[in-house]
């Protein structure tokens, strides 16, 4: 489904004098606004092909009606999200769920979008039909050498997959480990998954990278094989200089000081992406930003800190990209919030007066040190996220105008109301 780009131009008229009001306000209290809106335009989040259909859980699916049933109308959604907001130009595929069976027609359709595609994602932590081997005790990890091979040849036809896509990175994500004590050797279960991403890394072309993703439980909940960040570090490490570290947001245990992963990461130059998305008790996979929003601030803090000290370009060295799925809302709402999430804790992170937080730190000023992020958290930079929006040609109200111009309701039209997503 196509928005007509007059639709999103008499939508931005009717809004344009309050927002130029909150703009003009905003502009006035912070001193770079010119320099974080170029920042916010330039600044790109992939959207999943998996997140555009109701997840679901273990207990039960509900889907919502209008959901798309092929690649092509998965593309077709992320362009539409994308003519929203203009910060979802790029799509990332899992395989088998999304397989390309005509790339050239896939590449072009993709194009016509506006859309790149973004990092691959392979899957072993399910059985496929017709697949000689099961996954159920682990893939590269099996005690079975076949099952093992069986895992490194997905993961390679994954890479081709992306080549002919044009991708240039790979997430490897597994579910490898145990339920229970004594049902695996650890040192063997990790020198087993270590000599198959060897392999894999070895069929990476010269200019791509490859993402090892980590997670602290489930579906194994007494060891995981990649079950955190420093396993993931070490086998990145022992890969060499095309392997990276990936952090999505609900993957570590209560707690966690994510920002000081990040930053520690970041700072051995192995920090390859992120997963965003947020939880209240462990992989929820819910809306970014909507329960700890203050520590999706504090991590952006550390990556634009990061970052600028290594001279990297925020828009281009790290791989961005969602990853949400839940049952209650509608997915593309869902994702236009996380993509607006995301850009606001970016702006506000880009505020931060870094001069003066370094001179607090100095001086063991703790209450001063605090103020200062707390003074850029706490300031409304919306106005600048729109600004960016509408400078790009995307909406000012991008939730609005989905629901003003009836866009799901177009959409069960077209697909009906029983259409799932394909893959989940």
């Amino acid at each position: 489904m196509q928005l007509e780009k007059y639709k999103i131009d008499d939508h931005n008229q009717s809004l344009l004098k309050a927002h130029n009001n909150k703009l003009a306000f905003c502009k006035s209290t912070v001193d770079n606004a010119e320099n974080i809106i170029e920042k916010l335009i330039a600044f790109q989040i992939a959207i999943p092909s998996w997140a555009l259909g109701t997840g679901g859980t273990r207990f039960g699916r509900f889907s919502g009606g209008g959901e798309p049933r092929n690649l092509e109308e998965k593309i077709e959604d992320i362009g539409l999200l994308h003519s929203l907001n203009r910060a979802s130009g790029a799509i990332s595929l899992h395989i088998p769920w999304d397989i390309p069976e005509k790339p050239a027609h896939i590449k072009a359709l993709a194009a016509q979008n506006g859309l790149r595609f973004d990092a691959m994602n392979s899957n072993t932590f399910q059985d496929q039909p017709g697949q000689e081997y099961s996954y159920k005790y682990g893939s590269l990890q099996n005690v079975n050498k076949a099952i093992r091979q069986q895992a490194i040849d997905h993961n390679i036809e994954v890479i081709q997959h992306g080549i002919e896509l044009g991708s240039k990175s790979l997430t490897v994500w597994l579910s490898d480990g145990s339920c229970f004590p004594g049902q695996l050797n650890f040192r063997e279960a990790f020198q087993n998954t270590l000599n198959g991403l060897k392999e894999i890394y070895k069929a990476l072309p010269e200019d791509w990278k490859i993402f090892v993703e980590y997670k602290a439980f489930e579906p194994n909940f007494y060891s995981t094989t990649v079950g955190d960040w420093g396993q993931s570090y070490l086998y990145s490490s022992k890969l060499g200089d095309k392997a990276y570290s990936l952090v999505d947001l609900g993957h570590h245990l209560p707690n966690a000081n994510i920002e000081q992963i990040v930053a520690l990461l970041l700072m051995e130059g192995k920090l390859g992406g992120f997963h965003f998305n947020d939880s209240k008790y462990g992989d929820d996979d819910l809306t970014t930003g909507s329960i700890k929003p203050y520590q999706l601030f504090l991590i952006f803090n550390e990556l634009v800190d990061g970052m600028d000290a290594k001279g990297m370009n925020h828009a281009t060295d790290l791989g961005w990209m969602i990853d949400a799925s839940h049952n209650v809302k509608d997915p593309l709402e869902d994702l236009l919030q996380s993509v607006e999430a995301i850009l606001i804790a970016y702006a506000q992170a880009l505020l931060v007066d870094s001069r003066s937080l370094k001179e607090a730190r100095a001086n063991n000023d703790v209450t001063r040190a605090q103020d200062i992020l707390q003074d850029a958290f706490r300031t409304d930079l919306r106005p600048l996220v729109a600004e960016a929006r509408l400078r790009s040609g995307g909406a000012l109200d991008p939730i609005a105008l989905f629901r003003q111009q009836k866009i799901r309701e177009a959409l069960i039209k077209n697909r009906g109301a029983k259409a799932v997503a394909t893959g989940l």
